[in-house]
């Protein structure tokens, strides 16, 4: 098992000269990059989703910030995460992208990354503890509100 580095940047879904932009909402978010490669760019083209962390109210913010370090299963999904939401709302119910994530000991897992209901080609991924949470804890209010 390979352990990859996970970190979290301020990005935002278009770049400023970027056409597609125009009448589009262009959300601000914190990026995961996993291994030097960020997560919003490699399913960008495929997927109109960006990452869930980083933005929206503070109250939204926390309740993923517990998800996401295990601290509390989702509602709905339990162990299984949205990862990647609507840009414009952030609501499920527009489509996300989901990972399952464990915990074995300093080591937390993402793997089984589906669209909806379908299974997604990526992962899995392997993170040491101590990098992932400060990762997660990073992202808290990156965004703005």
């Amino acid at each position: 098992m390979r352990t990859s580095t996970i970190e979290t940047r301020l990005s935002t879904r278009y770049d400023e000269l970027d056409p597609e932009q125009k009448g589009n909402k262009n959300t601000e978010f914190a990026d995961i990059i996993i291994d030097g490669q960020s997560v919003f760019y490699r399913m960008r083209k495929k997927h109109d989703l960006v990452p869930c962390l980083g933005w929206g109210s503070d109250e939204y913010q926390l309740l993923l910030l517990d998800y996401f370090l295990l601290r509390k299963p989702h509602e709905f999904m339990y162990y299984r995460y949205p990862i990647l939401v609507c840009p414009g709302c952030g609501d499920e119910e527009c489509g996300y992208v989901s990972v399952k994530i464990d915990r074995e000991d300093d080591i937390v897992i993402w793997k089984d990354f589906m669209l909806d209901d379908q299974k997604l080609q990526v992962g899995p991924f392997y993170f040491e503890w101590e990098n992932y949470e400060h990762a997660i804890l990073n992202t808290f209010r990156m965004a703005g509100i």
